[in-house]
């Protein structure tokens, strides 16, 4: 029930100045003067002077005061009122977002700000822009993120290689060791990516031809050391000049395990040959599409984020002088120093 501005308890007149000191809205502060201002007795003309606020607008105040107490004063948005909002319009377009826009006849695998504001218009007979879908979407909760991509088929060995693998790093020791490894391209042609500017846009020249190197790295699961061989083609022998430098380096160990994942390489006759004649090594598949068990794939993301990514070398020769440094650095990984260039 409302009340004269007259009648106003003392505990609203108190809730009324605590907004007035604790609020950091110039606008509502205004309103709220105002109102203190007619209830200490001015008359209109009084607080129209002192506020410099219309006297209709201060008159609209003082009803809305009276009618809802403080917690009207706050209720003051300006501009039209979007009548198209509601909360059937959130509804529907939640529901849509569940669906395949083809369902819908549209020529598209995924829901546009545009192709919602035509369904929902044609659903619900109501005009609604694109663009206040646009400005909508987040209130409800919707987010504009990058798909992840998921396997059709699921590894139906998986259960089976990952057992095997978290037995592997349970028992890694001095006498068996267990390295993930993996191979990465290095290309002249330079990766692009996002990076600090002052100026519009940073351009990055490109040698036009494009060059490659190859490199086969084993990351060590205990330690963390990082061995890497460099070869200029990504062939089984890049592979197995890679376990030829871990054999050399960890002769005193009784097995080396190795992680890997299911590349031809890592499965070819030659390599199948080579790990006939040495018994020593073993190598435990990762399941297919499961690239984040290989933790040396974090080795390469850093490689690339810090060296190929934007790279201005004018040589393929400078750009691997690079990649060795970052190497050398970067174990054990994550290192510690490879933030810096060495001279």
């Amino acid at each position: 029930m409302s009340i004269s501005i007259t009648e106003t308890p003392r505990a609203e007149k108190r809730r009324l100045k605590r907004m007035m000191n604790k609020t950091k809205d110039a606008k509502l502060y205004r309103r709220a003067q105002a109102i203190t201002l007619l209830l200490q007795g001015h008359k209109l003309i009084e607080v129209h002077r002192m506020t410099d606020a219309a006297r209709s607008t201060i008159k609209r105040w003082q009803y809305t005061f009276e009618a809802y107490g403080v917690a009207g004063l706050e209720i003051d948005k300006p501009g039209r009122r979007a009548w198209t909002v509601t909360e059937e319009v959130g509804i529907h377009i939640l529901g849509l977002l569940k669906e395949n826009p083809r369902d819908y006849s549209f020529l598209g695998s995924r829901w546009t700000t545009e192709m919602l504001a035509i369904q929902v218009n044609v659903d619900l007979e109501i005009p609604i822009h694109a663009s206040t879908i646009r400005r909508l979407l987040p209130k409800l909760g919707v987010r504009w993120n990058r798909a992840k991509p998921s396997l059709m088929i699921p590894d139906p060995n998986k259960p089976k290689k990952m057992r095997a693998i978290r037995r592997a790093l349970n028992k890694a020791s001095a006498e068996r060791p267990v390295f993930y490894v993996d191979e990465v391209d290095i290309d002249f042609n330079p990766k692009i990516g996002a990076c600090w500017t002052s100026h519009k846009q940073t351009h990055v020249l490109t040698p036009g031809k494009n060059q490659k190197r190859y490199m086969a790295g084993a990351l060590n699961a205990t330690t963390g050391k990082v061995i890497y061989v460099e070869w200029s083609k990504k062939t089984s022998e890049i592979f197995l000049r890679l376990m030829c430098v871990l054999r050399r380096t960890y002769r005193q160990a009784k097995q080396i395990i190795l992680i890997a994942d299911n590349y031809i390489i890592h499965k070819s006759a030659m390599t199948k040959c080579f790990l006939a004649h040495n018994p020593k090594f073993k190598i435990l598949f990762q399941p297919v599409y499961h690239p984040w068990v290989n933790h040396i794939e974090r080795v390469w993301k850093q490689l690339h984020d810090r060296i190929t990514r934007n790279h201005q070398f004018k040589t393929m020769n400078q750009l691997m002088d690079a990649v060795r440094d970052f190497m050398i650095s970067v174990s054990p990984f994550p290192g510690s120093c490879t933030l810096y260039a060495t001279e």
